[in-house]
């Protein structure tokens, strides 16, 4: 006699913006959403239709929260809720050891993760993930962990969360801006209709309007007051439109930040008066290598100045100078020109700030944005003095090493004052301004 089969529903009606995101989802998907929009149901039901439906062998799917214990609390609990009638049909089968649901009618599985614990999911096979509030998600969780495991069989992944400034959630918010084969949204509180309008009304008025911009219109340049830079700051010097002809009479200054660590950044940063143009990065590479590299640098352009940070770059500057180039070795930690400031670093890069407000331009990268307007300042210090949040705390943070925007600080080791000429070691410095701004024109490239 044939069994009869049991029809089970799950009792998901999906709100207009939710029937919208799951109609229009592609492989890679950045949603960002504001506090209690319904994002992790959403997420959560996209898990279990893909599982349901999934015809490959040994098929995983993953739900990544920044903490294991919260993904636990508000994922676990919801998607055990949501398959209690599965479960109860004899077609899932829930194990609590080990946070995961198995699919009987084909062995797919959806299990819970944290990005505390990134190390559970290397050397898996991802079909599809939801990383959670992804602005608390480290980097390198993506980019050396996740991203690769979803290679082979090109899973899919749905990045969700509320902003909170610069970090790799904005990041992967303006790249799918961009990339026609990214879905990218933003629903705030407004378009969504999940919180009524009295609420939102209360909320607006009791809210500091950054905390309500950020929380509740998803705005990502809605950073903490204490941030040195904003995004938008920044992104309207990487819209400028200058030429190199513009900046013909000003100096041309390299600057030259050296990885501190395994995975930091080697970076050197050409500047030429109101124009920043577009760096060369190198990841993993030795100092005597990094050298010859700046070498290169230096014959092409002919920069009237060299500065190089001297805490990692010792071997560097040694070579260099062995080479017969002239160069600036510059301590971060050291006293500055203004005693307004606590060190060398915090007041080269609030002259970035200045410059910035005067008219300069900036390459358009993703990394810049983030390492640009990370950090944070304080006059929280003994001397009651302008102190920039140390490359330590932003790894603590979760934010990679500014190592770009160390760079670009370098640039700023000596004031520019307009039409000035200053000596240095026999090297006639034009200090000179330009007027408007291109990203073009790439002088280390230049034969």
């Amino acid at each position: 006699m044939a069994s009869k089969l049991k029809r089970v529903t799950l009792d998901y009606e999906p709100r207009q913006w939710q029937s919208e995101v799951h109609g229009a989802k592609k492989r890679f998907n950045v949603l960002a959403l504001h506090r209690r929009a319904g994002k992790t149901e959403l997420a959560i039901m996209e898990l279990i239709d893909d599982a349901i439906q999934c015809e490959l062998e040994m098929a995983m799917f993953a739900y990544l929260a920044p903490f294991f214990n919260q993904a636990k609390t508000i994922a676990w609990a919801r998607l055990k809720s949501r398959l209690a009638p599965l479960e109860e049909a004899g077609a899932v089968e829930i194990r609590e050891g080990d946070s995961t649901v198995i699919f009987k009618h084909n062995g797919a599985i959806i299990r819970i993760f944290g990005g505390d614990k990134p190390d559970a999911m290397r050397g898996l096979r991802i079909d599809g993930i939801v990383i959670d509030e992804v602005a608390q998600i480290k980097a390198e969780v993506w980019y050396d962990i996740i991203q690769p495991a979803t290679s082979d069989r090109h899973g899919w992944a749905l990045f969700i969360g509320t902003p909170n400034g610069v970090n790799l959630f904005s990041q992967l918010y303006y790249k799918g801006l961009k990339d026609p084969a990214w879905q990218c949204s933003l629903w705030d509180v407004y378009s969504t209709e999940a919180i009524d309008v009295d609420e939102i009304s209360r909320l607006r008025a009791d809210m500091p309007p950054n905390s309500f911009n950020r929380e509740y219109l998803c705005d990502f340049s809605a950073q903490s007051d204490d941030a040195l830079m904003s995004l938008n700051e920044v992104m309207v010097s990487m819209d400028k439109m200058l030429t190199k002809e513009d900046v013909a009479g000003s100096a041309k200054i390299l600057g030259v930040d050296v990885a501190r660590y395994g995975g930091d950044r080697c970076c050197i940063f050409p500047r030429q008066g109101l124009i920043a143009y577009k760096p060369k990065i190198y990841l993993g590479i030795d100092n005597m290598t990094f050298a010859g590299h700046v070498a290169d640098a230096i014959n092409k352009w002919k920069p009237d100045m060299v500065c190089i940070d001297a805490g990692r770059g010792e071997g560097v500057i040694d070579r260099l100078r062995q080479l017969g180039h002239v160069i600036i070795e510059v301590n971060f930690g050291g006293k500055p020109m203004d005693t307004h400031y606590v060190n060398k670093r915090s007041e080269m890069w609030d002259a970035i700030r200045l410059w910035m407000e005067r008219g300069g331009m900036l390459p358009d990268i993703e990394e810049l944005k983030v390492d640009l307007c990370a950090p944070t300042y304080s006059y929280g210090n003994a001397q009651n003095k302008f102190q920039l949040e140390s490359k330590d705390k932003l790894k603590a943070r979760g934010l990679p090493s500014p190592d770009l925007a160390d760079a670009l600080a370098l640039t700023f080791v000596y004031p520019s004052p307009p039409k000035a000429q200053l000596a240095f070691n026999g090297a006639v410095i034009d200090h000179g301004r330009g007027r408007k701004s291109t990203g073009d024109y790439d002088p280390l490239d230049r034969a």
